[in-house]
């Protein structure tokens, strides 16, 4: 059975396309083709990757050239299952079916409600295209056969318009941070982040809170916006930030095993107050106690398993007492990191997660 995963935004290598949904695969048994923006053929750990050019230009530009390139090598492959991973594919999901093909959606976020953020569109224009996208997507994924949804969420918000939807989250993989090599060794009065880095992730916040703490932020990761780094890169505080920039998989691992807490402060919008972001279960997996939002979702999860604090993301005194308590209490701090592990074993984990994605390509087998 020949499957072929999609994406025109996202890196080829992008954990939960490549490593977690594409790789699961080829381990079930499936013959697995990856399609992505500026790759030479190749094939790398059993997957069959192709390359179409790297989008040039504006975001439209990329939308319509980058979508064409995909659908016309798409067809060139022939598999019997598609599977794509950006809202701007949609249309080509829609010629897929046309042509007899099994489709598959992965919803990564809640997109209607992530436009309302988003600083390239005009603040008078979010709303009205935030509910054209979601007409749009909704009626698209009616017409697909299903939609795979990283939170329950998004999982609800399909099946509720009557889409066959399953929710597979985006939880760690076990091999990566419970191996047998991963030990983690805190330095110095380092906490960390990883991942995009802009205003409503909290990056301001974080900045102030280290910094009235006198502790050091570990930074991985890339700005959304040119703009906002420069004014990062000019707040009082930022003499406690140590960039790093993009890590792999290997340095993302050993800035945590140096960290005494994670922190993932990002802001009430609608988009994040019931996200799941990888990040959390990444710093429960290898022991790190956490400094999270205080969304009702997130207190769920960390004050139920007893593996980190929430706090007004807002407040930077509060950010700054949570990470002054991890460091200056060790022992607490290493209880509430082996709680987050332990909850990862047990629940929060992709071998359970890809239990569900098998399931419902099972599904379309037989359909």
């Amino acid at each position: 059975m020949k499957v072929c995963h999609m994406t025109s935004v996202h890196a080829y290598n992008d954990v939960r396309i490549f490593l977690k949904e594409c790789v699961s695969l080829k381990e079930k048994g499936y013959e697995v083709h990856l399609i992505a923006p500026g790759i030479p053929a190749q094939n790398e750990r059993g997957i069959f990757l192709h390359g179409v050019a790297k989008p040039q230009g504006s975001r439209l530009s990329r939308m319509v050239n980058t979508s064409k390139l995909i659908y016309h090598m798409a067809l060139s492959i022939d598999a019997d299952i598609y599977h794509f991973h950006d809202p701007e594919l949609l249309p080509i999901g829609l010629l897929l079916k046309k042509r007899g093909k099994k489709v598959i959606y992965d919803a990564h976020e809640d997109l209607p409600r992530q436009l309302l953020t988003k600083h390239w569109i005009p603040s008078m224009l979010r709303k009205t295209l935030s509910v054209l996208i979601e007409k749009f997507e909704n009626y698209s994924a009616k017409k697909l056969d299903a939609v795979v949804a990283a939170t329950p969420l998004i999982e609800k918000r399909f099946k509720d318009k009557g889409c066959n939807t399953i929710n597979v989250s985006n939880f760690p993989l076990l091999e990566e941070f419970l191996n047998s090599g991963f030990r983690r060794t805190p330095k110095n009065r380092n906490v960390c982040y990883v991942g995009g880095i802009n205003r409503v992730r909290g990056i301001f916040e974080m900045i102030e809170g280290v910094s009235k703490a006198n502790a050091i932020l570990l930074l991985g990761g890339r700005y959304a916006d040119r703009k906002e780094k420069e004014l990062v890169n000019n707040l009082q505080g930022y003499s406690h930030v140590k960039e790093l920039d993009y890590l792999t998989r290997d340095q993302v691992a050993e800035v945590y095993s140096e960290s005494h807490a994670g922190l993932v402060l990002l802001h009430p919008t609608k988009n994040y107050v019931d996200s799941l972001p990888v990040k959390l279960f990444e710093y429960m997996a290898c022991g790190l106690p956490v400094i999270a939002s205080d969304f009702p979702l997130w207190k769920e999860i960390v004050e139920d398993n007893r593996c980190g604090v929430c706090v007004d993301p807002l407040n930077t005194d509060e950010i700054a007492a949570a990470i002054t308590r991890f460091i200056h209490n060790a022992h607490e701090a290493e209880v509430m990191g082996e709680n987050g592990r332990q909850a990862v074993l047990r629940r929060y984990n992709w071998e359970n997660e890809r239990i569900k994605l098998f399931s419902i390509y099972e599904q379309l087998i037989h359909k």
